[in-house]
């Protein structure tokens, strides 16, 4: 921070970020990841997990992935355009384009690989991307590697957005790329005011809808579907390692978009493809969404959260707006926070703090999330103990 004495060593700048309680650790998890957990030891009501409809542990999904390593083994053995596309990668790709309802997919090893390949390989030089300012850090350090111009709007300012078209309406490609559900917030992107925009001016559309896949819309197709406007969307981002409990992202995509990116996106081009258990997983993971029981899932958790969040903003938490599975408590700063944490962790609830650099400082907040299985009992103890921390700590 500007006034701050330059840090000479690694240890010298492991002791500032203490200093100022921004210092983090890894927790450990034992088992497997439930709705309860055992963090470092001790049992926990596990709260801050993407793991939204409980499938990371689903059976149906630990069981294909075993059936594929004993068909396909245990690895690709090498990158897509070499010999590392494997039958069941076609097979993914064609079921998550029926799921989007697009031309055709293209898998990724990961949400950041998606993002920091898929942005580069649409803009480059001469291009300008156009980024809400709560975007993921994977889509700012995708515009930044891209050397597009990058302008970053207003959260969810669409009017500010429409200023901004205008005044860049020489340059070359314009893409406007937003989060579907932000992940610190639990807020949703104006995308059907976007969709407009987009086609007023030209522009393409990227949605990443990571926290939104699996879990909104009537079919859990996500953000788009619960707002009308999935033919709109250029390029379908999302993530399968949170709601669809496996690893991995796609893009979803026109035909000709999605080939071009598997001869542009440098992140699928020079990585090892996913192994077969991981693209099995996932297989099983969109299938049961597009189930009955995927409906059900969703249906639970909508419940859940709603019970959650309604009776802590009653209590009078700042939910931040939060209008999804994603739920926060404002806090302010980070030492308050990590405080708020430590305590209820001690009581056997894990919700993680959360500060800067991923929010801005004096917005530090408890990220809580909620699960299709948790119990409505476990999240009225968990609400009771953060009501009761937090008129301790004058949160509320």
């Amino acid at each position: 921070m500007k006034g701050e004495p330059v840090p000479k060593s690694f240890a010298e700048e492991l002791e500032m970020l203490k200093a100022q309680g921004l210092h983090r650790r890894m927790r450990r998890i034992a088992g497997s990841q439930g709705s309860r957990v055992v963090v470092d030891g001790k049992e926990a009501l596990l709260l801050c997990s993407n793991n939204y409809l409980g499938l990371a542990d689903n059976p149906r999904l630990a069981e294909a992935s075993m059936r594929a390593v004993e068909r396909y083994g245990t690895s690709s053995g090498a990158s897509r355009l070499v010999s590392g596309t494997m039958e069941l990668h076609h097979l993914l790709e064609e079921r998550i384009a029926r799921f989007k309802g697009t031309g055709a997919a293209l898998v990724f090893n990961s949400g950041y690989a998606a993002n920091s390949g898929i942005i580069p390989a649409l803009v480059g030089k001469g291009d300008v991307v156009f980024s809400d300012r709560l975007n993921h850090a994977s889509i700012v350090d995708g515009s930044l590697l891209s050397r597009a111009t990058m302008v970053r709007y207003p959260h969810n300012d669409t009017a500010a957005l429409r200023r901004l078209l205008e005044r860049h309406q020489t340059a070359g490609r314009r893409l406007i790329v937003t989060d579907g559900v932000f992940s610190m917030d639990g807020d949703m992107a104006p995308l059907r005011e976007l969709a407009a925009l987009k086609r007023e001016f030209g522009a393409l559309l990227m949605v990443d809808d990571a926290h939104g896949t699996g879990v909104l819309g009537a079919t859990g197709r996500g953000s788009a579907e619960l707002q009308g406007v999935m033919a709109e969307i250029d390029i379908h981002m999302g993530t399968l390692g949170k709601a669809l409990g496996s690893f991995g992202a796609y893009a979803a995509a026109s035909e000709e978009v999605i080939d071009y990116l598997a001869n542009k996106a440098r992140s699928f081009i020079f990585s090892t493809s996913l192994p077969p258990a991981v693209l099995a997983a996932s297989l099983a993971a969109v299938d049961l969404i597009d189930s009955p029981e995927g409906a059900a899932l969703r249906e639970r958790l909508s419940r859940n959260t709603a019970f959650f969040r309604d009776g802590l903003r009653a209590a009078g938490f700042d939910t931040m707006g939060s209008e999804t599975q994603i739920v926060p408590l404002f806090v302010g700063g980070a030492e308050e926070t990590m405080a708020f944490t430590a305590r209820l962790l001690e009581a056997g609830i894990f919700a993680q703090g959360i500060r800067p650099p991923t929010v801005p400082a004096g917005t530090c907040r408890l990220r809580c999330t909620l699960m299709a299985t948790h119990g409505e009992e476990d999240l009225a103890r968990a609400m009771a103990l953060m009501v009761k921390i937090g008129k301790g700590m004058g949160v509320i």
